[in-house]
């Protein structure tokens, strides 16, 4: 039995995901171990490290404008190769900051193309009753490679060195690209099973109002709308504990706990794969509530948002009370896997209330997600750097307690945001 083109695209989607973050993950292990090394301090970490984001927030935007106008596939296609070659140009040197700052400043804009563009491709091909599980597979790849990354990474820096978590990226990001070109294509307006039956694509009419794609983008009702801003405060919040957990939790292992990541085994892909586990229950219990008729959209999305936000604060405010590995890796596991769990809130609710412009709206909303990128992973290394002058070093709970309650306390504040002013009903025509 021939298997859908809908399922393919999926499929490559998550795959697109997964690699992405093996290449963020991969660039803090190799970056932290040659920084160290080197006897770079926290703060100046905490710059490069969240350098990438600024490139990502700027190109959030023009990636769902460019998705909208010239198809998601494409931008989807030339951000990939973009980024691989940057990376596979790149030598690791973190004496040269300069060069590093323009090289992550260039991943961070090609990779902010990619999920504007991927949600584009997602609102065309599926439709309404596959979406949340669509989505929670094609953003559980994040997870995933995530998880792959912290297990498989730091043996390949122990033996092959830094440098060689480049070229590994770089590999993985030219053999997708060679599979989406071969296999991506764009639906065919006439086509069955796919959403919107189709939402149109690059220069084709809309047969109901004949409206070209092109007709103009709603931005003032976009950004004025209390639903986009209940999905962008949660956003950011989201990717603040994400970004902040992805990028210090190495440094908290191994300067917090005292433990070495190569020591730890298959351990530390534990949040990450806890994250890629509740990503799927989430599409799948979303996409149940709903075709069940048990849940409308509306109370589905603020269920499973308000419950997954929630659990996450709690055990982001607790990790620093325990110090084993065991314990650090169960609350960031906790941590992480609810977060996800509410993805299939409001991580999803761009392609109800905009199908037509899900990718516009996502870039929107992804753009605070990066600025909670910028501000978390940078203030974290300011927080760290000053609790060292305080506490001689970084190994007491004291040190980490703020740079897990502010994240926590976000949860809370977001949890209401979404239960007050979300919506699951389409508010864009």
């Amino acid at each position: 039995m021939k298997l859908p083109v809908r399922y393919l695209i999926v499929i490559l989607t998550f795959v697109c995901t997964s690699v992405c973050y093996i290449e963020r993950v991969g660039f803090s292990i190799a970056y932290t171990v040659a920084a160290d090394g080197a006897g770079v301090n926290q703060s100046s970490k905490g710059t490069i490290l969240s350098t990438f984001y600024y490139g990502y927030a700027c190109s959030q935007v023009p990636g769902g404008w460019a998705a909208q106008k010239i198809g998601g596939r494409r931008v989807l296609l030339l951000s990939f190769l973009l980024w691989s070659l940057t990376c596979a140009l790149l030598p690791l040197d973190p004496n040269r900051v300069m060069l590093l700052v323009i090289a992550r400043l260039l991943v961070g804009i090609a990779q902010g193309f990619i999920f504007p563009s991927i949600h584009t491709v997602l609102a065309q091909w599926v439709p309404p009753h596959e979406r949340s599980r669509s989505v929670s597979l094609t953003t559980s790849g994040m997870y995933l490679g995530a998880a792959l990354g912290m297990l498989l990474l730091p043996t390949l820096v122990k033996f092959r060195g830094p440098q060689s978590v480049f070229l590994a990226e770089a590999a993985l990001g030219a053999s997708w690209s060679l599979l989406w070109f071969k296999y991506a294509t764009d639906p065919k307006s006439t086509a069955s099973g796919v959403g919107e039956s189709v939402l149109p694509v690059n220069k084709k009419i809309d047969t109901h109002n004949k409206k070209p794609l092109s007709a103009k983008i709603p931005w003032v009702k976009i950004l004025t709308s209390f639903p986009v801003w209940a999905i962008v405060v949660n956003n950011f919040t989201f990717h603040y504990a994400l970004y902040v957990l992805m990028n210090w939790l190495p440094t908290y292992f191994e300067l917090g706990l005292q433990l070495s990541l190569q020591d730890m085994g298959s351990s530390k892909m534990m949040p990450y794969l806890n994250m890629f586990l509740f990503s799927n229950i989430g599409g799948v219990v979303a996409d149940y509530l709903i075709t069940r008729r048990i849940l409308s959209v509306t109370k589905t999305r603020k269920f499973l948002n308000t419950v997954g936000f929630l659990v996450a604060s709690l055990a982001l405010v607790i990790i620093p009370s325990f110090r084993t590995s065991g314990g650090a890796v169960f609350c960031s596991s906790v941590a992480l896997g609810f977060l996800a769990l509410g993805r299939a809130g409001f991580a999803v609710n761009h392609m109800d209330i905009a199908p037509r412009y899900a990718g516009i709206v996502m870039g929107v909303s992804n753009t605070a997600g990066t600025l909670a990128g910028i501000v978390g992973v940078d203030l974290t290394g300011k927080l760290l750097e000053a609790a060292k002058a305080a506490n001689s070093d970084l190994s007491s709970p004291e040190s980490w307690r703020a740079v897990f309650s502010i994240p926590g306390f976000l949860c809370i504040f977001s949890s209401f945001v979404f239960l007050l002013f979300s919506t699951g009903e389409r508010i864009f025509d």
